[in-house]
């Protein structure tokens, strides 16, 4: 991925004394989008009355690398050496993972692009469907699977999208693990996060008890959308077609178009970044 010669970054206190830059590649983010992603950052820890030394490195260029290693696909180790290294980079990107700052980072962005766009900041329907992708072999074999329909060994990502195909939750499973099946974690963890929701459409996989369930339990309201009774290739079906949009933006991520992570959550994080950096740009654009 080329980069354009060193330019000034102003978050980079070093910078102040004369002597520092951050090299800029195409998956950098810009001034007007650090000035969208860097207040919803979590709080340096020895800011957070916890104690503890300030941070070493530039924020943005650890956001800078972490969005270069999700749109490059590269290895953690291949991070190039203006960039901090790269076992910081993994360490900060890991502890944001697990402390919920990327999901909510995500949320905030999404909430601003439907509030721009007229609508509630709280969605009311949703849409999920499900894609699979093969897995490298640093997935251990616990976490994935045979999918035997479209013949690959990797995992599913099981998404909810809103009416815009903006990412309202994501699950990660093993590629044999049915979509009904699966579908049980995504509706429940969609109900969590939004109890406005009402109504969810989905694709013809995921049929049955789930609709029961979703009924009774979640009090959700599910309908299927079937493909078109003796077509032939693809042809565009009401509703699914948004959710695949939203497969196409999160595929053009290239450590998303196959799965490279030892744990599934990590997997999920980088589908969160994926759409963090989609929807940055769109809100940095106006």
């Amino acid at each position: 991925m080329p980069s354009s010669p060193i330019s000034p970054c102003p978050s980079c206190p070093p910078h102040a004394a004369g002597g520092h830059g951050c090299a800029v590649y195409s998956s950098s983010v810009t001034d007007a989008e650090w000035a969208i992603l860097e207040p919803l950052l979590p709080a340096p820890g020895s800011t957070a009355g916890r104690g503890g030394r300030p941070e070493k490195h530039c924020r943005r260029v650890i956001v800078d690398a972490i969005l270069y290693i999700v749109r490059g696909g590269i290895a953690w180790r291949q991070l190039p050496v203006e960039f901090p290294p790269a076992g910081t980079v993994y360490a900060v990107f890991a502890r944001w993972a697990r402390s919920g700052a990327w999901q909510r980072i995500l949320d905030a962005l999404r909430d601003r692009l439907r509030v721009r766009a007229g609508r509630d900041r709280c969605p009311t329907a949703a849409i999920i469907d499900s894609q699979t992708v093969p897995a490298a072999d640093t997935v251990p074999r616990s976490s994935r699977g045979w999918d035997g329909g479209k013949r690959t060994n990797g995992v599913k990502r099981h998404i909810a999208v809103d009416v815009n195909g903006l990412l309202l939750a994501v699950v990660v499973t093993a590629a044999s693990i049915q979509d009904r099946d699966a579908a049980h974690r995504l509706l429940a963890a969609l109900r969590g996060s939004f109890s406005t929701i009402r109504l969810v459409w989905a694709d013809g996989g995921y049929p049955g008890r789930l609709l029961i369930w979703a009924k009774d339990v979640l009090t959700l309201t599910m309908q299927i959308i079937k493909r078109i009774p003796g077509a032939a290739g693809f042809h565009v079906r009401p509703r699914i077609w948004v959710v695949e949009r939203s497969f196409a933006w999160i595929n053009k991520h290239r450590r998303c178009v196959r799965d490279y992570e030892t744990r599934p959550d990590h997997h999920e994080a980088m589908v969160h970044l994926a759409m963090i950096t989609t929807m940055t740009r769109r809100l940095a654009r106006t």
